[in-house]
């Protein structure tokens, strides 16, 4: 039997008891950045992970879902499953029609397997350039897995820190895919919206028409949760950065929960107050819908866009 090991220390489970959120999900939401942990028992962890996450299985992330109001997931490789794609395609199996995937593959995967993924219902691989994720990011090999994905239509998902955009857009730029960049590119919010780090990210996301996803605020945010407008207006410091996003590309946004919220350390959020997180960024209808609905069913279901 697998010999199951204890979570990092320090590790902040998922919220077990998240509210009902106020805003109210237009029919087909799509959470388009979302993962499972495990169980640990039946998908081992990958030996070379950074770290150890309590379990966020397959069960519980639909129990949210149903929660939320989101019709339909896109369940995003977590590194502690390295390239292990097992845990995540029967997460996509198990949901039908009602999510997609986004996996991690080595430069060696050939093409039986990257079939076999996409009849699973994967139309993405994960580009990780966090340094305290992996250990390291070669181009070359990630290049020739793009080269290996195009044809069947897939994207790449983009994981990176702001600071280190300058060195990396002109290889980002050279990738044969569609481009989806994680947590808008995680900046520092307490910068200037305006100011010179961002601005040259939505010069980027504009010069190669790039997908942003506006997520993860509980990242980013240095003020934190507190609602303290009885709004239940969280995560303050990062609407402009997001409202920018959603406004400057609207046709190019897309949400997602993060659930189960790896590696945070100051709070865990509730899943219902990240919802209601939305109309702050996207205020209008139109906007809502497209960053909910649209967007993510023209990028994950096309044929029924």
């Amino acid at each position: 039997m697998h010999l199951l090991s204890p979570k990092s220390p320090g590790w902040l489970d998922w919220h077990p008891d998240p509210t009902v959120p106020s805003f109210r999900l237009p029919a087909g939401t799509v959470d388009t950045h979302c993962h499972v942990f495990g169980p640990q028992a039946r998908f081992p962890f990958a030996p070379e992970r950074k770290y150890t996450p309590c379990d966020g299985g397959k069960e519980q992330l639909f129990a949210l879902r149903d929660h939320l109001g989101i019709r339909r997931n896109v369940v995003v490789q977590a590194t502690c499953h390295g390239a292990d794609n097992s845990a995540m395609v029967d997460a996509v199996r198990a949901a039908g029609d009602r999510a997609r995937g986004v996996a991690t593959v080595r430069p060696d995967v050939d093409a039986a397997e990257l079939q076999a993924l996409h009849s699973a219902g994967v139309r993405g691989v994960r580009f990780n350039f966090v340094r305290r994720l992996v250990n390291a990011s070669p181009e070359d090999d990630l290049r020739a897995i793009a080269e290996r994905i195009a044809p069947l239509g897939w994207h790449v998902v983009l994981y990176f820190e702001s600071a280190d955009l300058p060195a990396l857009e002109g290889f980002f730029a050279s990738l044969p895919t569609p481009l989806v960049v994680d947590h808008m590119g995680r900046p520092d919010v307490t910068q200037p919206v305006d100011g010179p780090e961002f601005s040259r990210f939505l010069r980027f996301v504009d010069a190669n028409d790039v997908w942003v996803k506006v997520t993860c605020p509980e990242r980013l945010s240095v003020t934190g949760p507190a609602a303290l407008d009885g709004q239940r207006n969280a995560y303050t410091d990062v609407v402009p950065f997001g409202r920018r996003v959603v406004e400057e590309f609207g046709d190019r946004v897309l949400w997602g929960t993060d659930w189960p919220h790896p590696n945070l350390t100051d709070h865990m959020p509730d899943d219902g107050l990240l919802v209601d997180h939305i109309p702050h960024l996207a205020p209008t209808e139109e906007q809502q819908r497209r960053l909910l609905v649209d967007n993510p069913t023209r990028l994950y279901w096309p044929d029924e866009a």
